[in-house]
């Protein structure tokens, strides 16, 4: 018989920009901080921990070997605890949480972290793959991919100035766009509304090391941003329309939630959250690449059955601007329900901590607005899109 899965914690580290407040931190003991926060804000027996699934897209260097299980052997998670790491590209943690949620279901297990974790200046983007090919494109490109999707790349950006083209998104709105991820982080941040949801860690640079305080505001906002700034940002691509300051921005960081089931609930003592309404995941074309959400939510909402104006926030993750305002203009949301508390844009985007980073955002803000029901969903490499969707408990 099918069970129930329920968030019962949800948390994430504050961002750091790339060598910045988090870059001396090695990845798997960022990423234990996080499970250990788990733990003692359920007060669980971590023995009751049946598995650990973390997503995180550079397993090259220090994220290899498994960062997942290297994660719970640097936590003070006993050592019976297991631990696997996967990849769906920036969708990886949000993948975990579909996992850990199946595994709950099934009641094969009744309590799973799912987590995320990715330190992109010491696992820089891109590094698992540059090995030289022929193609020009990467080894990742297979003559047989090439030949059923030609000109297909790994570039985002491009796959962004694709989407703008098709949906009609000028420079001036991306700008517009990008300069209110930031006012919304700001606002966010002097109301007080991430204090529930970040874990402070100890400010530790790769070259200064530790600093002697509290990691607990997202480095990348920019708290004197304007509007004249981010327009006299250069384009990314001669004739284009996306730039650096529309995209999001590269950073380190860890998040995590505990799933359980009726049993685990039990176990726990605790209380839910939320509780893990609908979850899917589709393919779309990898030469546009980014476009994904838009069919996957369209998809999500019939099979859940609700519309979109049931739902009362969404999270769309902001790894370009054109991709929310896109996903905006086709599925009717609103703009008022979308990333309230700014997005990767100003936040950053931790790319294999980022899906349980926007659900940890999205439980804690439908807590905050009493809303009910949330939507999560995000562009991912090679034409893909998870889709969540949680009701506040």
């Amino acid at each position: 018989m099918t069970q129930e899965a329920f968030i019962v914690a949800a948390t994430r580290t504050a961002g750091g920009r790339r060598g910045g407040r988090l870059s001396g931190w090695h990845p798997a003991d960022l990423a234990a901080q996080v499970l250990d926060a788990l733990v003692a804000r359920t007060k669980a027996d971590p023995a009751l921990i049946d598995d650990v699934i973390m997503g995180c897209v550079g397993q090259a260097g220090e994220q290899a070997a498994n960062v997942g299980r290297n994660a719970v052997l640097a936590s003070t998670l006993p050592e019976s605890v297991p631990g696997t790491t996967v990849d769906r590209q920036c969708g990886s943690s949000q993948q975990a949480l579909h996992f850990a949620a199946q595994a709950v279901m099934s009641g094969s297990m009744d309590v799973v972290i799912a987590a995320g974790v990715e330190s992109m200046t010491r696992v820089p983007m891109g590094m698992p793959m540059t090995l030289p090919a022929k193609n020009g494109l990467g080894f990742y490109v297979s003559p047989a991919m090439q030949k059923r999707y030609p000109g297909v790349e790994f570039s985002q950006f491009t796959g962004a100035e694709m989407i703008a083209r098709k949906y009609g998104l000028s420079k001036a709105q991306l700008d517009e766009y990008a300069f209110q991820s930031h006012q919304r982080a700001i606002e966010a941040v002097r109301a007080g509304r991430f204090e529930a949801e970040i874990t402070p860690v100890a400010a530790r640079n790769a070259e200064a090391g530790d600093l002697g305080e509290q990691h607990t505001v997202d480095e990348g906002i920019r708290f004197d941003v304007s509007l004249q700034g981010i327009a006299g940002v250069k384009l990314v691509q001669q004739g284009g329309v996306v730039t650096a300051a529309s995209a999001s921005q590269i950073c380190d960081g860890a998040s995590g939630v505990m799933v359980v089931n009726e049993r685990g609930l039990k176990a726990l003592g605790v209380k839910p959250l939320a509780r893990i309404h609908h979850m899917s995941v589709m393919g779309h074309d990898p030469v546009i690449m980014l476009e994904a959400p838009i069919p996957a939510t369209q998809r999500a909402l019939k099979k859940a059955g609700l519309s979109i104006d049931e739902i009362d926030l969404y999270e769309v993750n902001e790894a370009f601007a054109p991709v929310p305002l896109a996903w905006l203009q086709v599925t009717g949301g609103q703009a008022s329900r979308l990333n309230v508390n700014g997005g990767a844009i100003a936040l950053g985007h931790p790319l294999g901590a980022s899906g349980t980073k926007l659900m940890t955002t999205l439980v804690h803000a439908l807590h905050q607005r009493g809303g009910r029901y949330g939507l999560q969903t995000m562009c991912e490499g090679g034409g893909l899109a998870n889709v969540t969707i949680v009701e506040r408990l």
